[in-house]
């Protein structure tokens, strides 16, 4: 089983700046992808933001050249560097690993999500 906990969340007045950091352990052999979900009141589930283990990296155009994401492999640790905030960025953002292993289909796991909350 692999285990990701969030945090970094909080409250922030509009134009402010939060780090996310996520850290997996467990049996983290196999981890193709790290990522950052988000999800608001009434809404579904979006990307934010992936890297693959090769540093390729997806960033949501509304969140582009605000948010940043990177990553740690030594530390198996994805950060979610987010400026400039919005209102609308308030969210639940959960952190997400997809982790293939030989012989095996891919599997995603979830932390439990950090709220970020974003005031005008």
């Amino acid at each position: 089983q692999v285990q990701l906990v969030e945090s970094g969340g909080g409250l922030v007045q509009a134009g402010g700046s939060l780090r996310l950091s996520c850290a997996a352990s467990g049996s983290v052999f196999g981890i193709i992808g790290m990522g950052w979900y988000r999800q608001a009141p009434g809404n579904q589930r979006e990307l934010v933001a992936t890297v693959t283990s090769g540093g390729r990296t997806n960033i949501a155009e509304s969140v582009k050249g605000r948010f940043t994401i990177s990553r740690d492999n030594a530390k198996n640790t994805v950060y979610l560097q987010m400026n400039s905030l919005k209102p609308e960025d308030t969210a639940v953002y959960y952190c997400h690993a997809a982790i293939k292993r030989p012989l095996e289909y891919a599997t995603d796991y979830w932390g439990k999500g950090t709220l970020v909350t974003v005031s005008s």
